[in-house]
């Protein structure tokens, strides 16, 4: 860093935080078979993912700033013992979310991804994708509204929605000279967001399983107008497109992009390597495994789902294990992949080969920051700090009801912000809000339910440790960090707007009224950035 006091500042806030908290770690050491260490369920523990984030958007360093993070959780759950913080870190941080089912279906989804975009650059497919598009999309407008609308129409999963939008429309971006970071931010925008208002989604199967006592898919469909968070984001990508608006570090990148620079804002690159383009890659030859990709991972996630035992479609997606699922029709469309590219003659058996380590290369970025912030929400869970959250939000419920949509929006934003999850905010607040609400004003209750999903996706969408920020970061090849200090002031503006909408509802219980209102202040606030930033 630049400044070096602000350096030793920072490094120094961590024993700073550990002097403090000493008198509660003192007493954890208490013998027995159920270990409930000082801190849970305190203003403690939140204080791990926090110091991961701050220090992450500081020092533009995620490995480090994500493992202190971990460190500070597993001293403050073991009492600053120091062999109960490693074997805490162990057994119940890396080891466990490692050995996830879940987990590694994602990560199986993430290799294999890889290899598939490493085998469509190597056939050159990407490249003629890209030339193709070039020609049917005359500007950069028009490259972002293709991206924009992909990542609408792939609305079954976030994850798959941000590795496939990347790898069809990185070819295309790149032709327009669209910059990394903005790719990124239009995948993150379209990937959480669309999947929170789809009704046939996995997003929709978990919040219908936690609305306990009511029929949850109802709920969900009825709470999609007041989803002001997603909506609001789709409208404001589109119109940001159109009226040419950039602000924040985004604009610096723009500007660079236009020159050549596609994966800064000034600084130089290295290692940015162009692999030869291969002279027999067609369009197909980017098209058939993507095709295969989207048709083995819907028809995987709708097996786990026992669509093939007799389940209808809606019922299979509720029920599908997404993870598996993903994992499984990847597998396939690899297979199909290789057998296309040796059919076609594109690639030889030993390039095809070769495209798979290179393919898992390019994904240990991901799959490291991923582990760590896996590893981060487990420490943090064992801090109790989903107890925390939801004894606050209980204690509060009851004195402000008309306002309660615009608090709980806020905490869902803070809470997915800090945890890095979407769905355990789900957890958290839905079920206060359904006692809160269920036999009092049902319609508040769907506008509160509503604010949560919104709330957890907006912290979720802007999150250093959310795994899917993590996975827009790799579907667009873009540095991490860039890609959320890039986004950060267009997800604070939506989440502002969000807010004010959120507070207009709470009054009013009328979507037509509500969202109309954020929509105008949405373009009102565009139409002002455009006019200081052209001014300037």
């Amino acid at each position: 860093m630049k400044n070096p006091k602000k350096k030793l500042f920072l490094w120094g806030l961590i024993p700073f935080l550990c002097m403090l908290a000493v008198p509660l770690g003192a007493a954890a050491a208490e013998a027995g078979s159920e270990y409930t260490p000082a801190m849970y369920a305190t203003f403690w523990s939140l204080v791990p993912p926090v110091v991961a984030i701050l220090l992450a958007l500081i020092t533009k360093e995620v490995y480090s700033s994500l493992f202190i993070g971990i460190l500070v959780g597993g001293l403050f759950y073991s009492g600053f013992s120091f062999e109960g913080t490693v074997m805490h870190l162990y057994h119940d941080g890396f080891l466990a979310v490692l050995s996830d089912g879940y987990n590694v279906g994602i990560l199986l989804f993430l290799v294999i991804l890889g290899a598939m975009v490493s085998l469509m650059n190597r056939a050159g497919g990407s490249a003629a994708f890209g030339h193709f598009a070039k020609q049917k999309i005359k500007s950069r407008v028009g490259a972002q509204l293709a991206t924009i609308a992909l990542g609408i129409l792939i609305f079954i999963d976030d994850y798959f929605n941000c590795l496939t939008v990347g790898s069809v429309m990185r070819p295309v971006t790149d032709e327009h000279r669209v910059s990394r970071a903005k790719l990124a931010y239009l995948i993150d925008a379209t990937a959480a967001p669309i999947c929170i208002i789809a009704p046939i989604s996995s997003w929709a199967a978990a919040v219908s399983g936690f609305v306990e006592g009511e029929d949850g898919f109802s709920v969900f469909v009825r709470a999609i107008p007041y989803n002001f968070y997603a909506l609001l984001t789709l409208f404001m990508l589109v119109a940001m497109v159109l009226m040419k608006v950039d602000f924040g570090p985004m604009r610096s990148h723009e500007k660079n992009a236009e020159k050549g620079d596609l994966f800064s804002a000034g600084e130089k690159n290295e290692g940015q390597e162009t692999a030869p383009v291969n002279p027999k890659g067609k369009v197909i030859d980017l098209m058939i495994p993507i095709a295969a990709l989207i048709i083995c991972c819907v028809t995987g996630m709708v097996y786990t789902g026992g669509f093939f035992d007799g389940e209808n479609l809606i019922t299979a997606f509720s029920g599908c294990d997404a993870s598996a699922g993903l994992a499984l029709g990847s597998i396939c469309a690899l297979l199909i992949t290789v057998v296309i590219y040796l059919i076609r003659r594109v690639l030889t058996f030993h390039e095809c080969m070769e495209c798979l380590p290179a393919g898992f290369k390019a994904m240990v970025p991901a799959i490291l920051i991923l582990t760590f912030a896996w590893t981060l929400k487990a420490i943090t869970d064992s801090l109790g700090a989903a107890d925390f959250v939801a004894a606050a939000v209980n204690r509060s419920a009851g004195s402000f009801m008309n306002l309660l949509p615009a608090v709980i929006f806020l905490v869902g934003c803070f809470l997915a912000f800090s945890t890095g999850t979407s769905w355990g905010t789900f957890g958290i607040l839905i079920p206060i809000v359904v006692d809160v609400f269920a036999n009092s004003d049902p319609q508040l209750m769907v506008i509160s339910i509503s604010a949560c999903m919104a709330g957890a996706v907006c912290g979720d969408h802007c999150s250093p440790i959310s795994d899917t920020t993590i996975m827009a970061s790799a579907g667009a090849q873009c540095n991490h960090v860039n890609h959320v200090t890039t986004q950060l002031p267009y997800v604070i503006l939506t989440a502002a707007i969000s807010f004010v909408t959120y507070l207009v509802a709470g009054f009013t219980q009328s979507a037509w009224i509500s969202l109309p209102t954020g929509i105008i202040l949405m373009l009102a606030a565009l139409f002002i950035i455009r006019k200081k930033e052209s001014s300037a």
